[in-house]
């Protein structure tokens, strides 16, 4: 096991976890009841606040706000600049730290630079936010979403690549040599064919 290494211009207060194997880089902070698991890559002047929880092989770029209330599963990565909320009205003469709704990054998705997640939904399994997407609503799993706010411009595999359905519902990656089901709103990854 590898020690986590931590920049010395970083700041990791006292009550943070980082897992071993995770690098913190330069002008970082992460707040004392901030989780961040094993084997990530956290970039230049990323905050990371209080009841946040950072699952095991996440990359976060350079310049990202993880507000309280987010947590992101395994294998997640957040673009350079992107942002997370944790308040839907914010004022600053009203304090509504009662009011945090929590976001859900599931396993895999990609979130692109400068993108925003407005707090309260949920991400999906390998869904990808497309750069500079305004993330308002729940995102299925595999989807791919842009613009703001974010629409739904398609479905994307688990390597990325953009998935073509045929009239059975059924397309195939090359990237990964994998067919996907689709059925209604759902995708299923096939592994034997």
């Amino acid at each position: 096991m590898q020690d986590p290494f931590i920049h010395q211009t970083a700041v990791v207060d006292p009550g943070a976890f980082i897992g071993t194997g995770t690098r913190i880089w330069h002008f970082c902070h992460i707040m004392p009841g901030a989780l961040v698991g094993k084997d990530c890559n956290i970039g230049q002047n990323v905050f990371i606040d209080n009841n946040t929880l950072i699952g095991n092989r996440v990359k976060i770029q350079n310049n990202v706000s993880v507000y309280n209330g987010v947590t992101m599963e395994d294998d997640v990565f957040v673009g350079p600049s992107a942002v997370f909320t944790n308040v839907i009205n914010p004022r600053s003469f009203i304090e509504r730290k009662t009011e945090f709704r929590p976001t859900l990054v599931k396993r895999g998705a990609t979130i692109g630079a400068n993108a925003t997640i407005v707090c309260g939904n949920e991400i999906g399994e390998f869904a990808l936010i497309g750069a500079g997407a305004v993330v308002t609503d729940n995102v299925p799993a595999y989807a791919l979403m842009t613009g703001s706010p974010a629409r739904q411009r398609g479905w994307v595999s688990e390597a990325a690549h953009k998935l073509e359905f045929d009239e059975n519902g059924s397309a195939f990656c090359e990237a990964e040599n994998v067919f996907y089901k689709l059925a209604g709103n759902t995708i299923t990854k096939i592994i034997d064919k």
